[in-house]
């Protein structure tokens, strides 16, 4: 190993070090970007090659996050308009990706749950994704939490729709509904009911916005954006951007 090899562990010992002393967030929320830029970026013609390197990536870093003690973690992994957009070789090869990918992420010790239009992928594609749910269902922690054919405006609809449909059955009225409705209501029909908000989102690929993603349940969560593409994101940005919660949440406390 050169020095560059030995300074890079040393620093990662020293990140870890502070890391461990906490706080430590509860739910860390990640955006996978720029799968396609660094397939370009190491001169692939395929970038297909740029997805299935992120998605394994996946697995290492849920490692970082249960050495860290993160209870939850949440990925946006596609989004409804990503399927829209994608030309037809690249969706499918994006889809056998994750049918490759995601029994070995049931097998990482995570309850693996949804959130998202799953009946917008390919059946074959939804049929794993549902199998982990069921394989991983007997986990009540850590969580795993895949956001697939997600928008975070469509949840919130989605949300106001169960809530009314609920009603309904009750048989209240929509005036009844609006007249004692609460956020905490619709909080309770949203994908990720039951969990704690994310207290930190992490983005990579330099992008600063969250782009629809948990657009509910981040609205007080800390943004944290990374000039890496996600299959280039190491374990010192990862520990950075928890240094940097950390920091953060200590000073708003005082």
């Amino acid at each position: 190993m050169g020095l560059a090899g030995i300074a890079y562990r040393q620093y990662t010992r020293l990140l870890w070090t502070r890391v461990r002393r906490g706080p430590v967030p509860r739910h860390v929320a990640m955006v996978l970007d720029g799968n396609r830029r660094w397939a370009r970026e190491q001169g692939l013609d395929d970038v297909s090659l740029g997805h299935r390197r992120g998605f394994e990536h996946v697995v290492e870093v849920l490692r970082w996050c249960d050495a860290a003690g993160v209870g939850h973690v949440t990925l946006f992994w596609v989004s409804i308009d990503n399927l829209a957009k994608r030309a037809a070789p690249e969706a499918a090869a994006l889809m056998r990706t994750i049918e490759r990918v995601v029994p070995v992420l049931a097998a990482t010790g995570r309850r693996v749950e949804l959130a998202g239009h799953v009946d917008l992928l390919p059946d074959t594609t939804a049929r794993v994704l549902k199998e982990a749910v069921e394989e991983t269902r007997g986990i009540a922690s850590p969580t795993l939490t895949l956001a697939v054919g997600y928008d975070g405006r469509v949840e919130i609809a989605d949300a106001v729709r169960s809530l009314l449909d609920e009603a309904a059955a009750d048989g209240r009225s929509a005036r009844e509904v609006a007249a004692t409705l609460t956020p905490d209501d619709i909080a309770a029909h949203l994908y990720t009911s039951g969990k704690p908000d994310p207290d930190l989102v992490i983005r990579t690929s330099g992008e600063q916005r969250l782009s629809g993603f948990l657009t509910w349940q981040a609205a007080f969560s800390r943004l944290h954006c990374v000039d890496v593409n996600w299959p280039g994101f190491r374990e010192i940005d990862f520990l950075r951007a928890l240094r940097t919660f950390a920091a953060r949440t200590t000073s708003s406390a005082r």
